[in-house]
């Protein structure tokens, strides 16, 4: 994965690790700060279940959802690694330094004024982030056997934007806010959501959570 940010033009002042456990002494490894959290989770029938709840509650209450929050729809299948990386990105543009070349700040650049719709679609179009995806897929590191390459597994990012904590995931219809953090607490605080993934299906194993920390 960092592989891929050197490739999209982003200088390696921050790298994704992974994190190794859920405990604080695990926690405490983490190179902080910590500006994102991906995580990959299997697509169950629980969950699926959830997340139909989850949407119809939110539909019927309402949430605040700032504005400047970088929301992306999912539309190429199989691409919600690529797009997790663009979420993680987008909302922490403001830390990132990208060459001048940078396909992801070109694409982040025109992006910013569309619907979460037009940017899915946009991307649809934009080879030079694609393609920099397949090719690292196909190298098959070590840390993600190509990241999209299973269908039922998921990759999500939470990132921290204006001191709230918000899930962003393609699949679904809009961000889900989950609550005030900050940056000295964002990791715990991602790691507590990550665990509610993990306690809806207690019996599923293929839980993976990578943190995007400063080098």
């Amino acid at each position: 994965l960092s592989q891929f940010l050197k490739q999209l033009g982003i200088h390696p002042d921050w790298q994704f690790v992974d994190v190794y456990g859920m405990e604080p002494e695990l926690l405490s490894m983490v190179p902080r700060p910590v500006c994102a959290v991906l995580l990959l989770f299997p697509i169950t029938e629980k969950y699926e279940t959830f997340r139909t709840e989850e949407e119809e509650r939110i539909k019927a209450k309402g949430q605040d959802v700032k504005s400047s929050v970088y929301f992306m729809k999912q539309t190429i299948n199989n691409a919600c690694g690529t797009i997790g990386l663009i979420h993680a990105i987008a909302n922490n543009r403001d830390k990132m330094n990208f060459e001048t070349n940078s396909s992801l700040k070109k694409f982040l650049e025109d992006s910013l004024s569309m619907t979460p719709e037009e940017r899915a679609k946009y991307l649809e179009t934009y080879e030079a982030i694609r393609v920099t995806h397949e090719s690292s897929a196909h190298e098959g590191q070590t840390e993600a056997p190509s990241i999209d390459e299973k269908v039922d597994l998921h990759f999500i990012a939470l990132v921290n934007v204006g001191g709230h904590l918000y899930e962003l995931d393609g699949r679904k219809p809009f961000p889900i806010n989950h609550g005030e953090t900050s940056d000295d607490s964002f990791l715990e605080d991602a790691i507590e959501v990550c665990k509610k993934f993990m306690e809806r299906d207690p019996e599923e194993l293929r839980f993976n959570a990578i943190a995007l920390s400063a080098a």
